[in-house]
């Protein structure tokens, strides 16, 4: 092959000259602006040097040639020789041809950076912000909490990097949460799977890192592939805590692997069965759950209280007012949840306390005043066998089925009624494993009220009515809401009550599930994504909550009220809280019963104020933390 003329040669220089953008084409057009200046003041000093401006010196003559190419009115003023005429106009012409070609080169230019920011490429320098990695529904109800959360802020910062239009996520956020606060919003678009994306929302300088699993087949691969970019750089590089949750149980060793220490992993699907199971067994516990888990309510706190070093937990638990005790996180960082009353608190252990707000954890140096003649010390009657009803099936019934057999008595039966085409073989392989219960299936139509009368629900204790995860999350919850409709009406027609607790895919839909008067409403991805913000905030919260979800050790629970205090006398919380110690129990607040169908609490009292007097009522619960 020859070798290229210097004409290609030429060509292929000021091709790629070309192609390095808007500067490059400024610099040209300064080039092209210098030499017609020039080209002008030689032609004005051979053709016109009689005439007056021609005359005037090589100085004189360059700056008018420049005034002329850059300023065209200037000609107006000119009154000279016809050949200085002729070139001036020349030259006011190419002065036209290079402010117009000026002027569309910066047009292009900002275009194309306008381009470029709504590509969203840009680097985030931010620090101490909030990285989320990914996108889905979940991210609003992580965006609400976490603006709640840095109010007391000045400025903070959530960064967002998922691989969408930055225009379109920006536009989503602000009408999902048109009030964002104190707190700035940045998105981005790229790959949450690429380090090299990753590192345009700066999670070197983050102070958390949330990954969100996407709306795809296979979401927990992709967030194994995220997690494995967050931390490819060594965990010593990484200054901040990852959380995440796979949708499938199966992949959280991979995850957490992936993850290695600095990400705090936790199972979707697990979690929300359990506390369907623990919420079946308990109405109102989902309330509890809500309040602690969000932002604009009571929240977990860990404080060191050096006054109480050396003293038993018994005076921290009276101690404090308007916040209540929960456990202690040891300075080993073993965190225990309802630690006996008389345990010494020790330098450096800090105390895990319920508050509206760190500003309002204050130690009351006051004695607490308790009623001694309003506790009540009733034995409580022993586990008897329950029948429950499981209507629908999704990717938590298993597991389910599984914490179920851990909590109920000898002798109990769970009937799952579905027409899921998956269901009667993991009914078949799953039953052989039940240690206490007794398990049944029937195929069928959970939507027909034949069905439902025919299965007699006010002969159950409990009954779970679960939304499906393989059809659209609107069409799965309205087929549960039919269900629902159906069950109250039956309720009123016999005048039976039934235990209800309904799983429901959108938050949004509960307002509409209100009329349908059923105990609790759990929805799995908004409790999620409050655990996933909350443990954000604080890492060690997921060993609280771990706790809390675990048939094992201490968990929250909602028991008669008349086991604890008089029922029709008044009495204040310190007084409940003592009745509870007795127990080998600690009381964080109650329940009353009267206003249970009254949103926006459902008759929960969460961290109530301890002097303030109150009746409670013998279907009014106390909620403890107990071991059983």
């Amino acid at each position: 092959m020859s070798e290229p003329s210097f004409k290609q040669r030429a060509r292929y220089w000021f091709d790629n000259t070309m192609s390095k953008g808007t500067k490059a084409l400024i610099g040209w057009l300064t080039v092209i602006t210098l030499a017609l200046t020039a080209i002008c003041a030689i032609l004005v000093l051979l053709f016109a040097s009689g005439s007056s401006g021609g005359s005037a010196g090589l100085g004189t003559v360059l700056w008018t040639s420049f005034l002329h190419v850059m300023d065209p009115g200037n000609i107006s003023g000119d009154q000279d020789s016809f050949p200085y005429m002729v070139i001036m106009f020349a030259t006011t012409i190419g002065g036209i041809v290079i402010i117009s070609s000026l002027v569309g080169i910066l047009t292009t230019g900002l275009d194309a950076k306008l381009e470029d920011l709504r590509k969203g490429r840009s680097l985030v320098v931010e620090k101490d912000h909030t990285v989320i990695l990914g996108w889905s529904d979940q991210v609003f109800i992580v965006i609400s909490e976490l603006v709640e959360a840095n109010e007391s802020e000045k400025r903070a910062c959530i960064a967002i990097l998922a691989d969408r239009d930055k225009v379109e996520m920006e536009d989503e956020v602000r009408t999902k949460i048109p009030d964002l606060k104190s707190t700035h919003v940045v998105c981005r678009t790229g790959d949450p799977a690429d380090p090299g994306d990753i590192a345009i929302v700066n999670p070197g300088q983050a102070k958390s890192i949330i990954v969100l699993t996407s709306a795809e087949d296979d979401p927990d691969a992709q967030l194994v592939r995220s997690l494995l970019a967050v931390t490819q750089g060594g965990e010593a590089d990484l200054n901040c805590h990852v959380v995440a949750a796979v949708a499938d149980g199966r992949n959280l060793p991979a995850a957490r692997l992936a993850g290695g220490r600095a990400a705090h992993v936790v199972d979707a699907n697990d979690l929300m069965a359990r506390l369907m199971v623990q919420t079946c067994r308990q109405s109102g516990l989902s309330v509890v759950y809500t309040d602690l888990l969000d932002f604009g309510g009571d929240e977990i706190y860990m404080v060191e209280e050096p006054g109480l070093f050396g003293r038993p937990l018994s005076q921290a638990l009276h101690s404090y007012r308007t916040s209540s005790f929960v456990g202690v996180l040891t300075k080993e960082g073993r965190c225990i949840v309802n630690p006996p009353s008389n345990a010494i608190l020790q330098p450096g252990d800090k105390l895990i306390l319920i508050a509206a707000d760190d500003s309002a954890i204050r130690l009351d140096g006051s004695r607490p005043v308790i009623d001694e003649s309003a506790i009540v010390a009733r034995a409580e009657a022993g586990n008897r066998a329950e029948r429950t009803l499981v209507l629908g099936w999704n990717a938590r019934s298993r597991t389910i089925l599984e914490q179920l057999d851990q909590y109920v008595a000898p002798g109990s039966v769970t009937d799952v009624v579905t027409d899921h085409p998956d269901a009667a073989d993991a009914i078949r392989r799953i039953g052989p494993q039940m240690r206490v219960q007794g398990l049944n299936f029937k195929e069928d139509d959970t939507t027909d009220r034949r069905l439902l009368e025919s299965l007699n629900p006010g002969a159950y204790h409990h009954i779970i009515a679960l939304c499906s995860d393989d059809v659209d999350p609107q069409l799965a919850d309205s087929r549960t809401l039919v269900t629902l409709l159906h069950l109250r009406d039956m309720a009123q027609r016999t005048s039976t009550r039934f235990k209800v607790v309904s799983e429901m895919a959108d938050d949004r839909n509960r307002t509409l599930a209100q009329v349908t008067q059923a105990d609790d409403f759990i929805v799995s991805d908004k409790l999620i994504s409050l655990l996933l913000t909350q443990t954000a905030e604080n890492p060690h919260l997921s060993q609280v909550f771990a706790s809390l979800f675990s048939a094992e050790g201490s968990e929250i629970y909602l028991k008669p009220a008349d086991h604890y205090v008089r029922p029709g006398t008044p009495v204040n919380f310190y007084t409940v809280a003592e009745s509870a110690r007795r127990r080998g129990e600690t009381a964080i607040g109650w329940r009353q019963v009267a206003q249970a169908q009254r949103a926006p609490s459902y008759g929960v009292h969460l961290n109530p104020d301890k002097l303030e007097q109150f009746m409670v009522q013998p279907d009014d619960k106390i909620i403890v933390l107990a071991e059983d």
